[in-house]
């Protein structure tokens, strides 16, 4: 776009101020007319908003349009090539009130003509004829008027053509009526309409043009300024419409492509268009933020001959301007403060630019100000306290270039200025040349603070000093301690320049306190420095000693500083007490040496009380030389009561504690340099019943220390030892007076890792704490106030300890097992003649042998292997202990044989040693093997103790033993079945049964029908042993039988190898009673019994023995005796297999003379249901109980009458009696069931195994099928 061609009044004119130009109308016609309808017409048009849409998908927004009604000119037309927006007439307007027709043929069709004949000829589209309708005045004296509709017919036939809403009427604008408000509503829709079409396309049109040109800016001869005219036309656009926000975008766009390009020249790519802003800068007077434009700097632009200090101002002062009318003032700030630091990068990278030493810093300077000025002015007081965090940098960043001016002119030495400072001084007033308009009748103008500033030292230090206090009250005031203390930190250089140590120091230590809290080395090295030329200045020496050894072992230091500063040390150490000054100084050990190792020998950090142990400390010293020390110290802390609470020997301890992570070096951050490290300890709660563990956490025992409050202004360190800050106050404690120290003298501390081996205290058992650390230098003393992680070893004072294991695993009952009998002595010395006193038990006897050896061990070491000594009496085994000193192992090995329980008799009543009844030992299954378990309990007498010692040992019963009585008819068998439930194979020999107790029956034989002597029993096998029982007499009713056997394991099978076995059991209901026979009778005339006919079950109940006189079953009660002695028994028939159906009668009663063998028989109809060799009917026989014998008394509220009882009662003396079965097949009931609760009812209980023989349990009888089935269905079972 070439802006040369427009007219220089008319570009003037359009940048006065943006905001001040309204899109311009042309109005052409009678302008009489127009004039008396402009304030209605200018008041009412930006009322109702319009929605804008823009292009290219843009968001759209609400407008209130606004329009410069001038009248109508040739001049004012665009002339080809010419795109200026703010001076482009947007719409073009034609008014008329022409009634006539003449008049309208004679002048006002042919102005019309002329009028839209220039528009075409200047490309210009958007135009309006407006027609107004003043009233019928004018119609009483003119007869030729025609209809006010026939005029704007005409105009729209000769004009509009297909453009009809070009045309409109204003009907009665100046009356106060609806129709004249409908009139103008649809007028003023109109006008907004095609203005806002005319705005959009012509803006449209000028967006592609810029866009255009942008795109060629790689080619040659591509001009930024010009580029920079155009759009910033668009951003006045936007500004002129009052969207701000777009047209601060058209400048940030600006801004970033010059910045690309400054970069771009930086990287080496270089645009030939930039070589006009290297020109030297002549003029550093700052911003200018109180012009809504800076024509001047406008116009530099415009010609080129703009400086980059002239285009970074002019382009910020246009995006200050928008901003603020954007309500966003605080954003100018942040953007001025990015602006300055980048206008002086871009300088220093444009190498070509020249500019006067100084005229940066006093343009950064002004600037600062400007803003802060051009802020002030648009906030109020409370908004600048809230919103302080913006505006510091600013002022902060004044207060450094002013420092920096005040060095360069020689206002800061203490001399004064000289006459090349005064020279240089001038050099940079005449650059600001003179004193804008604007600010000349204010006194605070930047202008005048910086020509006072330099024009004494008194004016620049109150100036400068007015600016720090400040900005360090406002970085305060909104948290920014940090930067508070960096300028405190400027500020305390400013004083030592000016030799004015006793202000700078609380400055210096402020900002040190934050670097070291922080971490920042460098900063914590240059300060120190610093802090230490103040602290001389004062003529402390003990502040400047700890700030000298700091410095000597500080590694980003030179070797000849660190050694400057270490003799400074060593030279304060060496001088002689004068006059009786104490020129003693405790300084914290990480100023000569960091501790990073620990370790104990042995390894594991315990030994019993009086051994010995070493500990051996790595120091890693920081100073450059080596350096000898008197005394190296460690305090110790002694808590006796942690081992008893943790046992003998305490819990595990590391034997090897490192450092290096948890240590820093002096002036780093860390969790040791924010004051005591926290001392953890384990806390456990239990139950107060069963001292189970409830709950397990730990506690910090030193939280008084941790836990304080800090003051709010100061980082959470600065409270710290001035060793590690560098501030003054209290030293680190001393090792405490009185406590266990470890101590070596003479040692040279070379630079690097040194090793210190101390013999530690031992004497006294409990836990020991390495607390303190003290390196002594002559009248100096270096201390580590908390070794941190905790440092620990055990001493401990062991009780002795006796226990007792096998040897293999399970210890197998009934064999010689061999145990192990382990005696830690702890603290006490075993002498010649001390014996352990074992309590004997019938149950598991110590087997005694000659030879026995015990071993002495220390720490796992065999020492000397010694006889021991076994002697057996009845009650006690003694066992005599050889010699062993404290802290030793004696081992020694035993036989003891655990005897297999025989069985559940109790044994005579006996007592041990000391006094107390022997727990019987009883077996109980374990979980984890098939074998029984016995518990055996050892009750041993010690000689340190005067109580009894108690151990247990667990063994398991190889055999399991079950017994049975089996019968055929009136002889009977026992048999005996050994089950091995161990994993090892046995020999069973001379096996027996006998009857046990005091009265045995010599006529009572049982003879063994086993062949074999000797029998193998494999593990996980079982072995049966069966003998007959026969007696001359009758069998009694119970025999008390013992099972015996001898076995040894497999393998060994001589006789002394065999070791005796027993089983007792009781067998109840000895001789058979009652023998059953059942036969088959088949229907009348068959042979065989058939399917689906009746048939005969004859059954007959004999009456084998009697129970002898005076004799009962065990399990037997008086009731149960009378039952037998009356002679009844119930039988039943019934077949579960659903094989017969029974008919007829299924059970009855069957009475037994007292005396004598008898037989009674019973007929009982069944039916076969299958074919085939069926299973006879099962037949029960129960006892009877009468109701007399019972011991259950009737209820007499609840007597109820049973009519099966009944009829049972009516038959007790028939003995043919039976009860008639009305059951059908499958749900026979007993009498027993019948029985109701309360009522006196006879039971029936079923006879013990044995006591009924049944001869047909087993028989089958053949089933023919029916005669006329063809399908025959065969049942075998």
């Amino acid at each position: 776009m070439d802006s040369g061609q427009e007219k220089p009044s008319a570009a003037a004119a359009a940048v006065i101020y943006a905001m001040e130009n309204k899109p311009i109308v042309t109005c052409a016609g009678d302008q009489a007319l127009f004039t008396s309808l402009y304030t209605a017409l200018a008041q009412q048009l930006p009322r109702e908003p319009m929605e804008w849409r823009r292009t290219y998908g843009r968001a759209p927004k609400m407008i209130h349009l606004e329009a410069n009604f001038v009248q109508f000119k040739e001049e004012l037309l665009p002339k080809d090539g010419t795109k200026a927006l703010l001076t482009f007439p947007f719409l073009h307007i034609y008014w008329t009130d022409c009634c006539d027709a003449e008049a309208y043929r004679g002048s006002v069709k042919e102005d019309v003509s002329r009028w839209q004949s220039s528009l075409r000829a200047h490309g210009s589209a958007d135009w309006l004829i407006i027609v107004v309708d003043g009233g019928d005045g004018r119609k009483k004296n003119k007869g030729n008027i025609l209809p006010r509709s026939s005029i704007v017919d005409k105009l729209r036939g000769d004009f509009c053509n297909k453009q009809n809403d070009r045309c409109v009427v204003l009907s009665e604008p100046l009356k106060d009526s609806s129709r004249s408000q409908e009139s103008w509503n649809s007028l003023l829709l109109k006008l907004r309409t095609l203005l806002l079409m005319s705005f959009t396309k012509n803006l449209g049109r000028f967006e592609d043009d810029m866009r255009t040109l942008r795109e060629k800016r790689t080619q040659p001869g591509w001009s930024f300024c010009q580029y920079f005219m155009v759009q910033e036309e668009l951003a006045f656009v936007f500004e002129m419409l009052q969207q701000f926000e777009d047209a601060l975008v058209q400048y940030d766009e600006l801004d970033a492509l010059f910045t690309q390009y400054v970069l771009n020249f930086g990287a080496g790519d270089a645009a030939k268009w930039l070589g006009s802003f290297c020109s030297p800068v002549l003029n550093w007077s700052g911003l200018l933020l109180r012009r809504p434009i800076d024509m001047e700097k406008r116009d530099s632009i415009q010609r080129g001959s703009a400086s980059l200090l002239d285009l970074r101002s002019y382009l910020f002062s246009r995006q200050c301007t928008l901003l603020i009318f954007l309500q966003r003032p605080w954003e100018v700030t942040q953007r001025a403060l990015d602006l300055l630091h980048n206008c002086v990068q871009e300088l220093r990278l444009l190498e070509q630019v020249s500019v006067l030493r100084g005229a940066l810093d006093c343009w950064v300077f002004l600037s600062c100000l400007e803003v802060l000025h051009r802020i002030e002015s648009c906030c109020d007081r409370a908004q600048l306290a809230a919103n302080a965090s913006h505006t510091v940098g600013l002022w902060a960043y004044a207060a450094d270039k002013l420092k920096a001016l005040g060095h360069l002119c020689g206002l800061v030495s203490r001399k004064g200025p000289t006459s090349e400072d005064l020279n240089r001084t001038v050099d940079l007033l005449a650059g600001l040349g003179d004193e804008r308009p604007e600010t000349v009748n204010s006194l605070q103008s930047p202008y005048k603070k910086l020509k006072e500033a330099l024009s004494s030292v008194e004016a620049f230090e109150r100036h400068y000093l007015e600016l720090c206090q400040a900005a360090m009250e406002m970085y305060r005031a909104v948290g920014r301690l940090r930067s508070a203390r960096l300028l405190g930190k400027s500020l305390a250089e400013f004083y030592m320049s000016k030799g004015e140590p006793e202000r700078a120091e609380a400055l210096l230590a402020e900002a040190l306190r934050s670097y070291v809290c922080e971490g920042w080395t460098f900063p914590v090295t240059h300060t120190r420095k610093q802090m230490g030329e103040c602290q001389k200045l004062l003529r402390r020496s003990a502040d400047s000693l700890r700030t000298s050894a700091l410095l000597a072992g500080d590694g980003n230091l030179s070797a000849e500083e660190r050694m400057g500063f270490c003799r400074d040390v060593l030279d304060y150490a060496g001088q002689p007490a004068d006059g009786g000054g104490d020129l003693s100084a405790t300084l914290d050990m990480g100023v000569l040496a960091q501790l990073t190792r620990i370790r104990f020998g042995p390894d594991g950090a315990c030994v019993h009380s009086g051994a010995a142990l070493r500990v051996e400390l790595t120091l890693r010293c920081r100073m450059p030389v080596a350096v000898r020390v008197d005394e190296l110290a460690v305090g110790v802390h002694l808590d006796a009561e942690r081992v008893s609470k943790g046992g003998a020997r305490g819990a595990a301890l590391p034997g090897t504690v490192d450092f290096e992570a948890a240590v820093t070096a002096p002036g780093r951050p860390s969790s040791l340099s924010a004051g005591p490290p926290p001392e953890m300890d384990e806390a456990h709660d239990r139950s107060p019943s069963d001292d189970s563990l409830s709950s397990a956490g730990v506690v910090c025992r030193n939280a008084h220390l941790l836990v304080r409050r800090h003051d709010s202004g100061s980082p959470p360190d600065a409270s710290g030892p001035p060793a590690r800050n560098g501030a003054a106050g209290a030293p680190p404690a001393a090792p405490k007076e009185g406590a266990p120290v470890l101590r070596a003298s003479g040692i040279t501390l070379e630079p690097g890792d040194n090793s210190v081996v101390l013999a530690a205290a031992s004497n006294e058992a409990g836990t020991y704490t390495l607390r303190q650390l003290c390196v002594t230098l002559a009248n100096v003393s270096f201390v580590l106030p908390h070794i941190y992680p905790s440092v620990q070893y055990h001493v401990y004072s062991q009780e002795p300890q006796l226990s007792v294991r096998p040897l293999s695993e399970p210890l197998l009952a009934g064999l010689p097992q061999r145990v192990k009998f382990t005696l830690l002595t702890g603290h006490y010395a075993v002498r010649k003649g001390d014996a352990l006193q074992l309590s004997n038990s019938d149950s598991m006897p110590v087997l005694a042998h000659v030879g026995c050896t015990a071993r002495i061990a220390n720490n796992g070491g065999a020492v000397a292997e010694s006889a021991l000594s076994v002697q057996s009496s009845d009650k006690v085994t003694s066992i005599g202990l050889p010699p062993t000193p404290p802290y030793h192992t004696l081992e020694f090995h035993l036989e003891v044989l655990c005897l297999i329980p025989p069985g559940p008799e109790r044994l005579a009543d006996e007592r041990l040693t000391n006094g107390e009844a022997p727990r019987r030992p009883r077996s109980y299954s374990h979980p984890d093997t098939a074998m029984a378990a016995i518990d055996q309990r050892i009750s041993i007498d010690c000689p340190w103790s005067i109580y009894s010692t108690l151990l247990s040992l667990t063994f398991h019963i190889p055999f399991k033993t079950e017994h049975s009585l089996l019968s055929a008819g009136n002889r009977k068998y026992i048999q005996v079945c050994v089950h091995n439930v161990s994993d090892c194979d046995f020999t069973l020999a001379h096996v027996k049964l006998a009857e046990k107790g005091p009265r045995r029956r010599a006529s009572l034989e049982m003879p063994c029908l086993n062949a074999c002597a000797r029998q193998l029993l494999c593990s996980k096998q079982s072995v049966y042993f069966l003998w007959e029982a026969t007696c001359k007499e009758a069998l009694p009713s119970s025999l008390e039988c013992v099972f015996s056997a001898s076995f040894c394991p497999r393998g060994r099978c001589e006789d002394a190898a065999f070791e005796p076995f027993h089983h007792h059991f009781l067998l109840d209901n000895v001789p058979t009673l009652y023998s059953v026979r059942a036969d088959m009778v088949p229907p009348a005339g068959e042979r065989h019994c058939r399917s689906g006919s009746l048939c005969g079950l004859e059954v007959v109940i004999e009456r084998a023995a009697r129970p002898a006189d005076g004799e009962t079953a065990a399990d037997d009660d008086k009731t149960e005796a009378e039952g037998l002695e009356s002679g009844k028994v119930m039988y039943e028939v019934a077949d579960s297999s659903s094989n017969w159906a029974v008919c007829g009668r299924s059970s009855g009663l069957v009475s037994m003379p007292s005396s004598g063998s008898w037989a009674h028989k019973v007929h009982i109809e069944v039916m076969p249901l299958f074919a085939g060799h069926l299973p006879f009917p099962k037949i029960k026989v129960l006892k009877y109980l009468p109701h007399n014998a019972s011991s259950v008394q009737a209820d007499a509220d609840s007597q109820v009458e049973n009519d099966s009882l009944s009829l049972l009662d009516k038959t007790l003396d028939d003995a043919a009696a039976d009860t008639a079965s009305v059951r059908s097949r499958g749900s026979v009931q007993s009498l027993g069931e019948q029985q109701h609760r309360g009522v006196a009812l006879p039971r029936l209980d079923p006879f013990g195994p044995g006591q009924v023989f049944n001869h047909s349990h087993a028989r089958q009888v053949l089933v023919l099928p029916a005669a006329d089935e063809h399908i025959v269905e065969v049942h075998a079972t």
